[in-house]
């Protein structure tokens, strides 16, 4: 050492690397994972935020000690596991047969959690530029048939030998990484009821139980959404949450976008008899809120409206009054504040995912998927052959027909192509 280090010490960390070296890891992750979680209870999010990661990095290098297949090709292991709304996958990168490095993904899902996660794989690759290997290792819950025919890469769902132990060690790791991150999540959310008490005082209310918070999504106007996310008692409530497509405003209107979906929920609401919110927070400026209380006045409901301004940074910046259109003075570092923030986070991440999983199925859609007479099998079969919906929709009709498809299948295709070329 450069410096002087005191003796006892340098015996601890001396026995920490000979533990770490004999692969005695198990008892040394468990011990990181108590002081992590001792941070946490500490309110110490950033000190147990590094423990966290050194665990990630010990479970790293334990795993390229000890995982190696024999014939050298290059692979990627994909596992998952989900809880309390919350999607975790795990990814192994398998080069020359040895563990060269791992990556881990934690998203919320709002449909399927199965498909989430195909939809997840085909992004990976799709979008993310991530180079495909000769093979992909998959859990047996997912459609490896689809997604072969999809990304043109084998697919293995190994049952048994090494290969099944990397896909179950992956599935074992992603658990390992959501149950620690839920353990962190928890500890923030506690921390949330007396933020409530704080918010309410700020906003004069009583209190406040129920709040529901809005997000609009879209891409100039395009495949326009919004979102709607729901806290009980400081806490997401992810079974009320709600999406909406826009149906009946025109296109790169914003305030309409608000318009519509605040009357859709609140008049749901009413006619349903369902739980009032206390709090109505919408994302937003004065232009948005005015509109949702507009509405809101007309549907004869009293909801108090705030509204959540971001900075040039897209950071949470200020808290609009709905009653006044005035700020409200709110320190910044309080409990309260970082409520908002929470939630003005959760409703746009809900808002962009459900945006970017219809994206996504656009994506994955092709004029196949609604022609009668052509079924998953059958539109596989057209995929592997001809190697992409283009291609199928430039072949002839002797071309089909040398597929063996029906008659009346070839026909239904070839006029599909005829409408879509006029």
């Amino acid at each position: 050492c450069e410096l002087p280090i005191d003796s006892q010490v340098y015996d601890t960390y001396r026995s920490e690397i000979i533990r770490i070296l004999k692969g005695n890891t198990q008892e040394i992750i468990q011990e990181l994972t108590e002081k992590m979680m001792s941070y946490a209870d500490n309110l110490q999010f950033e000190k147990a935020e590094e423990y966290k990661e050194l665990i990630e990095h010990l479970q790293k290098t334990t795993e390229r000690q000890r995982m190696v297949l024999t014939d050298f090709l290059d692979r990627d292991v994909f596992g998952y596991y989900f809880k309390n709304g919350y999607l975790s996958i795990q990814v192994f990168y398998i080069r020359s047969g040895k563990l060269i490095e791992r990556d881990a993904f934690i998203t919320p899902f709002y449909d399927d959690p199965h498909e989430e996660c195909a939809r997840f794989i085909v992004n990976f690759y799709e979008n993310n530029n991530n180079i495909k290997p000769k093979e992909i290792l998959l859990p047996n819950t997912l459609d490896s048939e689809l997604l072969e025919a999809f990304l043109k890469v084998k697919i293995v769902v190994p049952k048994i030998g090494d290969k099944h132990k990397l896909v179950e060690l992956a599935n074992e790791n992603a658990k390992v990484t959501l149950e620690n991150r839920l353990k962190l999540i928890m500890q923030d959310e506690e921390r949330t009821l007396g933020a409530l008490q704080e918010l309410s005082a700020a906003l004069g209310l009583t209190g406040v139980k129920r709040i529901e918070a809005f997000d609009n999504s879209h891409i100039s106007g395009e495949e326009a959404i919004s979102a709607m996310v729901v806290y009980i008692d400081g806490k997401p409530s992810k079974k009320d949450y709600r999406k909406y497509k826009i149906k009946y405003t025109p296109t790169a209107d914003d305030y309409g976008y608000m318009r519509e979906v605040i009357y859709r929920r609140y008049y749901r609401v009413l006619m349903d008899n369902l739980d009032k919110p206390d709090l109505i927070i919408i994302d937003g400026g004065k232009g948005q809120v005015n509109v949702a209380k507009e509405v809101l006045t007309s549907l004869n409901l009293p909801v108090k409206v705030v509204g959540l301004v971001k900075d040039e940074h897209h950071k949470t910046s200020e808290l609009l009054d709905g009653d006044t259109l005035e700020y409200i003075n709110i320190d910044k570092h309080s409990r309260a504040f970082q409520l908002l923030m929470n939630i003005q986070e959760e409703v746009h991440r809900f808002a962009i995912t459900f945006h970017r999983t219809l994206r996504n199925k656009k994506v994955t859609k092709s004029f196949l998927d609604d022609l009668p007479g052509i079924g998953p099998k059958r539109k596989k079969q057209l995929l592997n052959h001809f190697g992409s919906v283009k291609r199928i929709k430039e072949a002839t009709y002797e071309e089909l027909k040398a597929l063996g498809l029906p008659k009346n299948v070839i026909e239904v295709i070839l006029n599909v192509k005829n409408l879509e070329n006029r």
